[in-house]
């Protein structure tokens, strides 16, 4: 049997590769086609309607991610009209949540909440004193750029991504790329400084954070006094994630055991501004009692 000619192997490639082009070129233009979709469906919300992008609901909490749990909460202090969107949780800069506003699009919690208080005239901290702006501000660094990075030195360090697993409720293949979302999430807990650190360390930190919030907030209703501000939205959604999410963890504990004003504080927040909370999450588990 003769063999195959050196053209015709050229021209069986040349097949090969024309194929893998059209199909990589038709998924493409399918997948642009999706996206542009998404975007004439989030123009039409209405004017003024934020779409928030964000991951669905957890089994505990209307979202895993307290970003997100904290910008929900600024929009329902503010009475601000929204629409969630879990297609594309992601925005371009990788930041979630981010958010949609008369087709316009802005990633990042604390700017969108900035750019949003400015829009509508909805800043709350403006009507602080200027020492309680300061202080407001340091707790909400402290918050969501220190006690944050101790979480997730708990969660991905320590638990190895188990609790973000339990609180989510995924198709079974997502749990098989877990592992590798922990080991990212570890080398950016090492770069960050926080996984540089033992347990007992990072331990140690957040607790000292916790007893600064549960000392300022002594028993005034608010952070900040008798109304909530923006601080209260990065209080409420991390705390809440340690009482929902994290039961497992120490911190728990240290709320639930050391800390009452805490929790009270955090059950007070969810009715107010939450009344709805069990309609927001998923419900196939019962809501956790720590009443």
């Amino acid at each position: 049997m003769a063999g195959v000619s050196e053209t015709e192997a050229s021209c069986g490639w040349v097949s090969v590769v024309m194929t893998v082009a059209l199909l990589l070129g038709s998924v493409y233009v399918y997948r642009y086609v999706i996206k542009m979709n998404r975007r004439r469906r989030w123009r039409q919300a209405g004017k003024d309607v934020v779409v928030v992008h964000c991951p669905s609901p957890g089994l505990f909490t209307p979202c895993v991610s307290p970003f997100v749990m904290k910008f929900l909460t600024y929009l329902r202090l503010a009475q601000i009209p929204y629409q969630l969107d879990h297609e594309e949780p992601f925005g371009q800069r990788g930041l979630c949540p981010w958010m949609t506003v008369n087709g316009e699009g802005l990633a990042d919690s604390q700017l969108m909440i900035e750019w949003l208080g400015q829009h509508f005239h909805k800043n709350f901290t403006k009507r602080l004193t200027e020492t309680q702006q300061a202080v407001a501000r340091a707790f909400t660094i402290m918050i969501d750029e220190h006690l944050c990075w101790c979480l997730r030195e708990w969660r991905f360090k320590v638990d190895n991504g188990r609790n973000l697993v339990e609180a989510m409720r995924q198709p079974w293949y997502v749990h098989i790329f877990k592992y590798f979302f922990v080991e990212a999430r570890k080398q950016t807990l090492w770069h960050q400084g926080m996984g540089r650190h033992t347990h007992t360390q990072v331990q140690h930190m957040t607790q000292m954070d916790l007893h600064a919030l549960s000392t300022y907030l002594g028993e005034k209703p608010y952070l900040m006094g008798e109304e909530a501000s923006e601080v209260d939205c990065s209080m409420f959604a991390f705390l809440s994630n340690i009482l929902y999410n994290y039961s497992r963890s120490p911190y728990y504990t240290t709320i639930t055991e050391d800390y009452p004003n805490l929790q009270a504080y955090v059950k007070r927040v969810k009715e107010s501004l939450w009344p709805d909370w069990n309609q927001c999450v998923d419900q196939t588990r019962p809501d956790p009692n720590f009443s």
